[in-house]
């Protein structure tokens, strides 16, 4: 698993919250906001879409887990459709694991990143999200990104 550190800035974005179970579901909603961001112009090669999932499932009953897709968008995009809402991602230091874009490879990086993120003497930010991150050049070759907070 590669690693790095980066300082992730502020973002405004669109999203689609769907609440629930994590996983296949995510794809419909993932579809569902890639289809608006290219009919409003908005899905291009410097496209950032975001993945991000609210709560444990451990900690939080699986049908009220919450999952936004989220589309980076400029500060001056006016958004018109009644489905999508408007947030924003606060900036600061995460530790960004770049993984290979599979089911199985997501999955096994989740189980993985708690154990090597203390290993690595790293404290998470809890007041931010953990975000999976896909950049469409990172997308192309079939990989992704996990950002964890830290302080």
């Amino acid at each position: 698993m590669n690693i790095e550190i980066e300082n992730i800035s502020f973002n405004r974005i669109a999203y689609i919250r769907k609440i629930g179970s994590y996983g296949q579901n995510n794809i419909q909603i993932m579809e569902k906001l890639k289809k608006w961001a290219k009919y409003n112009g908005l899905l291009n090669e410097q496209s950032i879409i975001l993945g991000i999932a609210h709560d444990n499932p451990n900690l939080v009953e699986p049908k009220n887990c919450r999952y936004d897709t989220c589309l980076v968008i400029s500060n001056d995009y006016c958004i018109s459709d009644d489905y999508i809402s408007e947030g924003s991602i606060l900036g600061g230091k995460y530790v960004v694991f770049k993984i290979s874009h599979t089911a199985v490879e997501v999955q096994k990086a989740w189980l993985a990143i708690f154990p090597e993120l203390f290993k690595q003497g790293y404290q998470l930010d809890e007041r931010r999200p953990i975000i999976e991150r896909y950049k469409a050049e990172m997308v192309k070759i079939h990989y992704c990104e996990i950002c964890v907070p830290i302080h």
